[in-house]
């Protein structure tokens, strides 16, 4: 059967699943439970027939609220929180993959963006620095420790400093969403711009090496989650422009839970990040290789738990959603 012949043949189905799903207040569990094997079966098909298809992926959404839908009606677990950051999080975050990616590469071009600006003006780096920051940063160098900046503070007043400053950048890239996404992106432009044009400063004073292995220690994590704030605001802004098989009113919902959902996962690193600021940046004695290890083990389980983690769980999820059906 042609794919448009087998959407046009079960689109009532689906429709009624969904309103079904919509429905909190009264959901029969015998008629949530047919529905869903129902639509297990075209999963299933869809997977046979229309590999990575539109109809296969839409499919395996409404599947997967489902699911979810069915066991929350199971006693809630006492272990809600790890439940979230280990199964409910990174499940939903796989279907937004896109949107980190263009987060991603949007704060990467204007990094670079900076960087060729403060090499092509002189006063770049000081209209975005400041001259404070500048002079200060130019007497350290004199005196031979331009990292004294991350020493002038006592430890835990800069990690709680350092942190509620982050999470004030990542709730700003998510609630600038709301301008169709384009907010977002500007708070990618104007970090990008910024580290960008940080990180060539110290490359043309001869301290490109000594910036980035004392800096990335803790701004591998901060770097890393403020891109991934940006995503939060780009699923935001899609659920205003792309509403799919949903209402506007609907879209815009699931762009903010789910926006809100990547939002709150990004906390446990910021408090990482600042506590790295705080407590570990400052040692600037210390031996290459620890540094080097700190920055390697952060961008490791960044990328395994937004990148790859959430890619298995998926694949996993799929298995066993088609083993249950085999069962049925």
């Amino acid at each position: 059967m042609r794919e448009a012949a087998f959407v046009k043949q079960n689109k009532d189905k689906w429709l009624k699943f969904e309103n079904v799903l919509s429905n909190n207040n009264s959901i029969d569990p015998n008629e949530l439970s047919d529905l869903y094997i129902e639509i297990t079966d075209h999963l299933s098909y869809a997977n046979t027939f229309y590999k990575n298809s539109n109809t296969e992926r839409y499919l395996n959404q409404i599947a997967s609220q489902a699911h979810q839908k069915i066991y929350k009606t199971k006693k809630e677990s006492k272990n809600r929180l790890i439940s979230f950051f280990k199964t409910e999080f990174p499940l939903m975050f796989y279907q937004h993959h896109r949107e980190l990616l263009i987060a991603f590469f949007v704060f990467l071009l204007f990094c670079i963006a900076g960087a060729y600006s403060a090499a092509t003006d002189g006063d770049f780096v000081r209209s975005i620095l400041g001259d404070a920051y500048v002079n200060m940063t130019l007497d350290n160098i004199e005196n031979n420790d331009p990292m004294a900046v991350y020493k002038q503070m006592g430890e835990f007043n800069m990690a709680l400093g350092i942190t509620i400053n982050n999470i004030k950048v990542a709730l700003m890239a998510f609630a600038y969403g709301i301008m169709f996404g384009i907010g977002s992106l500007f708070i990618m432009m104007q970090n990008g711009i910024m580290l960008g044009s940080f990180q060539y400063f110290f490359y043309e004073k001869g301290l490109l090496w000594e910036s980035v292995r004392t800096i990335w220690i803790h701004g591998t994590f901060e770097i890393s989650v403020i891109i991934i704030a940006g995503c939060s605001g780009l699923v935001l802004g899609n659920g205003m422009l792309f509403t799919g098989t949903y209402t506007r009113l609907e879209a815009f919902k699931r762009g903010v839970i789910n926006g809100l959902k990547i939002l709150i996962s990004t906390i446990p690193f910021f408090i990482v990040a600042g506590l790295l600021e705080g407590f570990v940046t400052r040692h600037t004695e210390m031996p290459d290789w620890l540094a080097i290890c700190i920055i390697g083990g952060s961008l490791a389980i960044v990328i395994f738990y937004y990148v790859i983690y959430p890619r298995q769980l998926y694949k996993k999820s799929q298995q066993i959603q088609l083993n249950e059906l085999k069962t049925d």
